[in-house]
């Protein structure tokens, strides 16, 4: 099996070194990530300027890695069509969760989306971070355990998995949608000059059986998704008033 590893996080992240450390035991592995953080990027592609990709500055163990200048769609894009036949696109291990809502601008789940776009599986992987870097040797078996079973999956699918950092099992989940309230936080830089953060407060709980209910819940979820975004109840109730 030809396994391609990416992430948003850029190719300094020991996520992704703890991620092709797993891979080597389903199979071949290369590793081809962003030269810089690209973190929140979505599915953005370069088509401005061309791209290009230089040998790692960092060792991952004997596995051929690169640095691309673009983003995450973007080194998978390039990925795939210097190492052909590749079998599955693996996104991550992301520093921070990718649930719900924030499934839409999630730069890790953006790699495995433009996999399937491509006719490959994408398995995008993330997990909580606080004021120190997620325990990877802890949350070890646990990846061990889901790719396994993910990479036996039959034909084109696409997964989005979380991590609990202390994980007592997993979950099959659906995607947690849920309002938020946005409001942008000014402040000021050292030279005086006005900034601002935009952040989102949730207005509701997690429903159970959510992926953000199963994280909550120290479970690991796995979400199995879809490209087509068609709201189907909708699209049927205008097709009956025609």
């Amino acid at each position: 099996m030809r396994i391609l590893i990416t992430n948003d996080d850029g190719i300094y992240s020991p996520g992704i070194a703890a991620l092709a450390r797993i891979a080597l035991r389903f199979g071949e592995v290369r590793v081809v990530a962003p030269d810089v953080e690209q973190s929140s990027m979505g599915h953005a592609v370069t088509h401005s300027r061309p791209l290009s990709y230089k040998k790692s500055p960092i060792e991952f163990d004997g596995i051929e890695a690169y640095r691309v200048n673009g983003t995450p769609a973007d080194c998978v894009a390039l990925g795939t069509h210097l190492w052909t036949k590749t079998d599955v696109v693996l996104s991550g291990i992301n520093m921070g969760p990718n649930l719900g809502n924030g499934m839409w601008h999630s730069g890790t789940l953006a790699a495995a989306k433009q996999a399937v776009l491509l006719g490959i599986k994408g398995i995008a992987l993330s997990t909580p971070v606080g004021k120190t870097e997620p325990d990877f040797a802890a949350l070890e078996p646990f990846v061990e355990e889901t790719l396994g079973i993910l990479l036996k999956t039959p034909g084109l699918s696409l997964f989005n998995v979380n991590f609990p950092e202390q994980p007592r099992g997993m979950r099959w989940t659906r995607q947690s949608v849920r309002l938020y309230d946005g409001k942008i936080v000014p402040g000021t830089d050292p030279m005086g000059r006005k900034h601002y953060w935009f952040t989102v407060t949730p207005l509701e709980p997690a429903d159970e059986g959510t992926d953000r209910w199963a994280v909550e819940n120290g479970y690991v979820s796995v979400t199995p998704l879809r490209l087509d975004l068609t709201n189907e109840d909708a699209l049927r109730s205008v097709q009956q008033q025609v």
